[in-house]
């Protein structure tokens, strides 16, 4: 009895099935446990197949794992077996998977089902030819055949266009013929080979970072995604300037929620989203490399997985990269901190090589471990992205990025008391039914000016009169205020922000209210429109032709924009771009830098007489002085009272705070 519930609870700590826990086991020499284990996440990382190969070397295998493991204290391996052609054999799955369980390592499968590649292109199968059939269910069968547990990299999508799939296609569109055929391949050449091979497998499937586009491509996050035991998410964002997908920094954060929104985890204690994955590649510094791991873990991943085995164990310091600008700061990535700490290991070939990526990562992890537990789940504003919909392509990892926390999910959040809507809801043939329920409920509904363009004729006019013209503006100034009143200036005095491009938006005077607007050469143009609609208010956000140019938009348009987003939000962030807030429902909250400089923010707590206490430095945090006028705002526009305080942030580091009554 006692033998079970030690298994049941070690299969507690490493996501096994409870099956395979209970299962009997021969009796065997106890394997040593790694020398420590992070408090709130597990450490994996991810080992492809040429390197599979090379490690079935014992003596490659003890060198690259004692220096995996001294720089970086990981609880499991994913062992691939098949990518791009290249087979495993039986003999080497079995031989390292042994010397890995024998140093108390957890060992799961990994397959990419991916077919080399040219020109920089990715490869995929063609699923119309049988040999690619036949290979694809050979990888997945090898992998079940060895492993209890079984992971996709990212490769299981469909881009070829030969002879064989225009014909197979038909008159459907590709995004159709793609997604019914990745359907049946995945419960027909992945999952019923593998089960066929060990019916105990768990199949998880990784999706990528590129969600918006996945239909294209036959990645289907409705049904395969259930069809799976679990799904796992690519959080790797890399640098958003230089990179081919230009992925902002707040996606790190943003896709976790939104794949654990897709699959959270079941009544049945089943892992739903099994973690985050985040690899070195185009990490123009060191930081950068730490944060996609933070705002990973920021998201309550379970589990980090670190790709890949290559630069974690080789014998190759890492360089610390464009940090010069903060080199000298107390920022929370301390470069020298972690050189200083590095424990060299024997030297070969006359000296050790300093610390790797294995280094970098094993001082972030163990950075952010001290700050994970103190804080509760997830909060942000809701927000919908169904199924298989694209539009204003990753808006919402922009407006992170900009200090809006997102709570993004596939369902329409009925009833949530504050709701965003983007284009991308306007796939759903229902949404402006949806939308009239919550306004009837009392709600507040924000629409992007994208979503208000996409439905005009279907319906939106029976909500409100207001249209996308069809025109863009360039516009320089913003103004607060409405009514017969004077508007206040938004701009920064100090700070001369360049001319944006905006749609044009029509509405009708005393109909609709502009509570934030633009104006360019004596004419106002709304950012944003107010319209009540039963008992319920409906807000047009109206945004920039090109959704970077938010971060060219004045500090206090963003912030009074803010204002009426979060009006009931425990906490709000005043800031420049690129400083995100992280918020939990235990009345703890994140923010976190992604900026060259040190940067002042105020941080606007609701209600009076609350405190804060900076929970990285253990410091309560001073309030700041009342303003008299604010406060009768407050009273005279019904708007809850909130409490000012300011805090400093290094560039590229994080603090935490608590809210405290």
């Amino acid at each position: 009895m006692r033998r079970a519930f030690q298994a049941l609870a070690c299969a507690a700590l490493f996501g096994l099935p409870l099956t395979a826990a209970l299962a009997p086991q021969p009796a065997q020499a106890k394997p040593a446990a790694p020398a420590h284990h992070y408090e709130n996440f597990r450490v994996a990382i991810y080992i492809a197949v040429n390197s599979t190969r090379q490690l079935a070397d014992k003596a490659t295998f003890d060198r690259e794992f004692e220096r995996a493991m001294r720089q970086t204290h990981f609880n499991k391996v994913y062992l691939e077996v098949y990518r791009n052609h290249v087979f495993a054999t039986d003999e080497e799955i079995t031989r390292i998977k042994a010397w890995f369980e024998e140093k108390g390592v957890q060992v799961s499968g990994g397959i990419t089902l991916a077919a080399g590649g040219e020109g920089g292109q990715f490869g995929t199968f063609d699923y119309e030819k049988p040999a690619d059939r036949e290979e694809c269910a050979k990888a997945a069968r090898l992998a079940g055949k060895h492993f209890d547990e079984v992971i996709l990299d990212d490769f299981f999508f469909y881009a070829s266009k030969s002879d064989a799939d225009i014909a197979a296609k038909g008159g459907r569109s590709w995004t159709q013929y793609r997604l019914e055929t990745m359907r049946g391949v995945a419960r027909d050449l992945v999952l019923k080979p593998a089960k066929e091979a060990n019916p105990k497998v768990r199949m998880v499937i990784k999706y990528p970072n590129w969600y918006e586009h996945f239909q294209g491509a036959g990645y289907d996050l409705e049904q395969e995604s259930q069809d799976f035991d679990a799904i796992y998410t690519g959080t790797e964002t890399r640098d958003p300037v230089v990179t081919d997908q230009l992925l902002q920094q707040y996606e790190s954060y943003e896709i976790y929620r939104y794949y654990s929104n897709i699959r959270p985890k079941d009544a049945k204690g089943g892992i739903g989203n099994g973690g985050g994955w985040v690899d070195d590649n185009s990490t123009l510094y060191a930081d950068r490399y730490a944060e996609q791991l933070w705002d990973t873990l920021f998201a309550k991943a379970p589990e980090i997985t670190l790709f890949n085995w290559r630069p974690m164990s080789e014998a190759k310091a890492v360089q610390p990269g464009n940090r010069q600008a903060w080199a000298d700061l107390p920022t929370t990535f301390r470069w020298q901190d972690m050189v200083a700490g590095y424990k060299a290991g024997a030297p070969r070939d006359g000296q050790d090589p300093r610390p790797g990526w294995g280094r970098l990562a094993g001082y972030a992890l163990e950075t952010v471990d001290k700050d994970l537990g103190k804080l509760g789940q997830p909060i942000g504003i809701a927000s919908y992205k169904p199924y298989q919909s694209s539009g204003e392509d990753f808006l919402h990892n922009y407006l992170g990025t900009i200090g809006i926390p997102i709570e993004l999910s596939p369902k329409f959040p009925v009833n949530a008391d504050v709701a965003l809507l983007t284009q991308a809801a306007a796939h759903d043939p229902r949404i402006v039914e949806e939308i009239k329920g919550n306004l009837v409920a009392g709600k507040t509904v924000f629409i992007t000016s994208g979503l208000l363009s996409a439905l005009q004729g279907k319906g939106i006019e029976d909500i409100l009169e207001v249209r996308d013209t069809g025109h863009k503006v360039a516009i320089h100034d913003f103004l607060n205020g409405y009514g017969a009143g004077n508007g206040e200036s938004l701009n920064d005095p100090a700070h001369d922000n360049p001319a944006v491009l905006f749609p044009e938006i029509h509405f009708y005077t005393n109909d609709s209210w502009p509570i934030l607007r633009g104006v360019a050469n004596a004419k106002g143009f709304p950012i944003l429109l107010m319209n009540r609609y039963s008992k319920g208010i409906l807000y047009v956000l109206t945004m920039p032709e090109n959704p970077g140019d938010l971060y060219n938009l004045p500090q206090g348009l963003v912030t009074e924009v803010k204002k009426y987003l979060q009006r009931d939000f425990p906490v709000r962030l005043d800031s420049p771009d690129h400083v995100s807030l992280f918020a939990y429902d235990n009345g703890t909250f994140v923010v976190e830098s992604f900026r060259d400089q040190p940067v002042t923010v105020t941080l606007s707590l609701l209600g009076q007489g609350v405190h804060l206490r900076n929970l990285s430095t253990d410091q309560a945090v001073a309030s700041a002085a009342v303003d008299a006028k604010a406060a009768d705002r407050w009273k005279r526009d019904g708007v809850p009272a909130r409490t000012d305080f300011a805090a400093t942030v290094q560039p590229h580091s994080y603090q935490v705070f608590k809210i405290e009554k």
